[in-house]
């Protein structure tokens, strides 16, 4: 490293490449020179390789102290019935906590009313997976956990009441009659396009051996071992998982990347290797390299291929945190990852996809790893990523907060459109756990602006149906909706996300919106329905789109648990 100036000042010349053969200490696929040659090279444009734009004033959004938490969450989910779930690991809060929790956002003003003590749960959910289940219901569930019996937990919970209201359901759960094949402590959950839920990886619990296999809930057959899962322990906790629109099913998981046949399960397509850091190409991106991941947003009429994005992560040994995000078009056969440089390095962050189409960068620490006291310096400030800029200049630096946010925080979207930041629990003298709950408020929240509403009547939509909106505020004439998947947030990693951008058209008031295809663009489940006047969108409506083809309002066949049916 080095200016050109140095090279030509010491009478440095060029010399044949062929003198080149030793490979580089960072990367043996590489050659950097051989005794005192030294391979160089220089960017030949005037303009950098990478632009951030600085926010400022209302452009920056906000960081708000939203309402005194009474949990620190291990996951979060905003339920159907407009309030959120908080469920924590065992132990980490008082000695009599149920272990969950239910968030009234409409009475966070309120702290006595704000939220409600949940009941039910039996194992512990330390480091499960979590789901939003698309039968009539949007039922909850968690799958896994940190030991024993814990490890093959399944955990359901009915959101019910709304808003300023009463909920009385809470959480259900019976080991001996309804568990996984396979016990699992930091597995990842997906929705099928089929409806059934996906299960994946994990270990025995408490770092104990690998689980490199897979399985379907309701239970199909036994389970599949994956020699890749087996290969990449146990850098590959919590793969990142998706349904593509062309069947296939991607799955992330340390530095490598795959896609699936959705019947045999079998590999149709390995991905080239996710790249790292520039001083180490084997930085991972899964727990506990911890990055975090998106699918981009899929837009009318669906015929772009649809673009993964995989931000931060660590380092195996020196712990040297990722500073940028990578993006591929897993279903173009020609493709290869993108690398795009952050404003800052960051290990355990949290994205949340907004309704406007962009992605909200947050949480996490410029240093470490995943874990318990694994990890220094927290990174308190947010990046907006705008995938309608060009490459290499779609990052905003954003506000910052004041608050730390570790190991075990997240980051969900509330229905109002703003961010819910929650937790950490790094269990480190340095930085405490953390019971505060805030919000972000994103620029089309801060900038004053007035926001559209409307009603719909229908909220169970089948594929390719059309359904009718009133306008009841906003300008039509070039409207837009946004459906955003059901999530569930934990260790980065935010199960269900989708990003939809549906046909609309307007006459006044009136605006027809058409529900996407079929199940893979578009897999069952239950989405936030937003519109948006230019940049601002509405407070959502929850719809239903592609029904239960799995029958899961009718599972599991045991008396522990109420069914919605279907």
């Amino acid at each position: 490293c080095g200016d050109v100036v140095d090279i030509e000042t010491n009478g440095g010349a060029a010399r044949p490449e062929s003198e080149c053969k030793t490979t580089c200490s960072g990367d043996p696929r590489y050659l950097c020179g051989s005794g005192a040659r030294l391979t160089w090279y220089e960017w030949s444009l005037t303009d950098p390789l990478y632009k951030w734009t600085y926010a400022s004033g209302n452009a920056a959004g906000s960081y708000k102290f939203f309402v005194p938490g009474v949990v620190v969450p291990l996951m979060t989910n905003v339920g159907v019935n407009g309030k959120i779930t908080f469920v924590e690991k065992a132990g980490t809060g008082p000695p009599n906590s149920t272990g969950a929790f239910e968030l009234d956002p409409s009475l966070a003003g309120d702290f006595s009313k704000a939220w409600r003590t949940m009941r039910g749960l039996k194992t512990d959910v330390f480091c499960s997976a979590g789901l939003t289940l698309p039968d009539k219901a949007g039922r909850q569930i968690t799958i896994g956990g940190w030991s024993g019996t814990s490890t093959f937990g399944v955990r359901l919970y009915t959101p019910d009441g709304s808003p300023g209201t009463t909920s009385i359901n809470d959480w259900q759960e019976n080991a001996a009659e309804v568990r996984l094949q396979k016990g699992r402590w930091y597995p990842s959950g997906m929705i099928m396009s089929n409806g059934s839920m996906l299960i994946v990886g994990g270990e025995e619990g408490s770092n104990g051996d690998p689980v490199p296999s897979v399985e379907i809930l309701p239970r199909t057959g036994p389970v599949i071992e994956m020699d890749w899962l087996l290969r990449t322990d146990p850098n590959n906790l919590y793969p990142f998982l998706y349904v593509l629109p062309g069947g296939g099913i991607l799955v992330g998981y340390y530095n490598e990347a795959r896609i699936l046949d959705p019947a045999t399960l079998d590999t149709v397509r390995t991905l080239p290797q996710i790249p790292g850091n520039v001083n180490n190409p084997g930085a991972g991106r899964t727990y506990p390299l911890e990055g975090a991941a998106m699918m981009m947003p899929q837009k009318a009429p669906y015929t772009e291929p649809v673009t993964i994005l995989i931000c931060g992560g660590s380092t195996t040994g020196a712990a040297t945190a990722t500073d940028n995000c990578v993006s591929i078009e897993p279903e173009n056969p020609s493709s290869n990852w993108t690398i795009e440089r952050m404003p800052s390095q960051r290990v355990m962050p949290c994205i949340t996809a907004l309704p406007d189409g962009t992605y909200l960068i947050a949480n996490g620490a410029k240093q470490g790893v995943a874990g318990f006291g694994l990890a220094n310096t927290p990174n308190l400030n947010a990046v907006l990523y705008d995938p309608s800029k060009p490459v290499n200049e779609r990052m905003t630096v954003m506000a910052n907060t004041t608050i730390a946010r570790m190991y075990h925080s997240e980051a969900v979207l509330m229905q109002d459109g703003r961010v819910l930041i929650s937790g950490s629990d790094p269990q480190s003298a340095n930085y405490p756990q953390e019971y505060r709950v805030e919000v972000f408020e994103p620029a089309y929240v801060t900038s004053g602006l007035p926001r559209p509403s409307f009603t719909i009547a229908d909220n169970d939509w089948a594929y390719g149906s059309e359904h009718t909106i009133t306008v009841t505020a906003g300008n039509t004439a070039n409207m837009r909706a946004s459906l955003m998947g059901a999530v569930s947030s934990t260790h980065g990693n935010s199960m269900g996300q989708r990003t939809i951008f549906p046909a609309i058209s307007c006459a006044g008031n009136s605006c027809t919106i058409t529900a996407p295809p079929d199940s893979k663009v578009c897999p069952p489940g239950w989405f936030q329905l937003f519109i948006l006047d230019g940049v601002t969108p509405s407070s959502s409506t929850w719809v239903r789109v592609g029904g239960d083809p799995a029958k899961l309002g009718n599972w599991p066949q045991s008396k522990s648990f109420t069914l919605p049916g279907i």
